[in-house]
């Protein structure tokens, strides 16, 4: 399938290597979206025609700019986006899903059981209550990056990285990031990934 190819390509030039099941989850977790996430309001109707490429090859780009690490914090997870692709790519790697909704929550435990994601953990909070100290943080158009770089600067541990998604159409010039373009020869369009380096 099309859609098999993208996301293989994408993994295939990362970092990390492509379990066996990558596919096989990757499916079944895209059916998830489409069924229980979408008729839950975790994603709009409209979104049923972008799901293999706005949601989850988006999501699987961040692995191209990150380095293999311990521990990935997901801030603003919704249902899952993009931490659960990610964790498919890397079962070696621990992954926090954090979101402020109960229901999102619920909802991304749900499918991490489904999954059988070991590696995963959700956790109800906000973002600028929440501790830890992360290699490596992602969010996925969950909060205006302006916003999230206070809270980013506590979370993320010296050396590591903040990396930020977002549907932008230009590249996006925000203080106190530096930005990098990805997505060919993945997709049909540029996508911009913000990135924020605690050295």
């Amino acid at each position: 399938m099309e859609r098999h190819r993208l996301w293989l390509e994408i993994a295939e030039s990362s970092p990390f290597p492509v379990p066996d099941t990558f596919v096989d989850h990757l499916e079944l977790y895209r059916r998830w979206l489409l069924g229980e996430a979408m008729a839950a309001g975790g994603i709009g109707p409209g979104e049923a025609d972008r799901v293999d490429i706005r949601h989850i090859a988006d999501s699987l780009l961040f692995s191209l700019v990150m380095a293999p690490t311990d521990q990935v914090l997901d801030v603003g997870t919704g249902v899952g986006l993009p931490g659960v692709p990610l964790a498919i790519l890397s079962p070696g790697t621990q992954f926090t899903l954090l979101d402020r909704s109960g229901r999102r929550v619920e909802l991304v435990r749900r499918v991490c059981r489904i999954l059988q994601l070991d590696n995963v953990t959700v956790v109800q909070g906000d973002v600028t209550e929440y501790t830890g100290s992360f290699a490596t943080v992602v969010a996925r158009a969950s909060i205006p990056p302006g916003e999230l770089l206070g809270p980013l600067k506590s979370l993320v541990s010296p050396d590591g990285v903040a990396i930020l998604g977002g549907s932008w159409a230009e590249e996006p010039l925000v203080a106190g990031y530096e930005t990098k373009e990805i997505g060919s020869p993945f997709l049909d369009r540029s996508v911009w990934i913000l990135m924020m380096r605690l050295t």
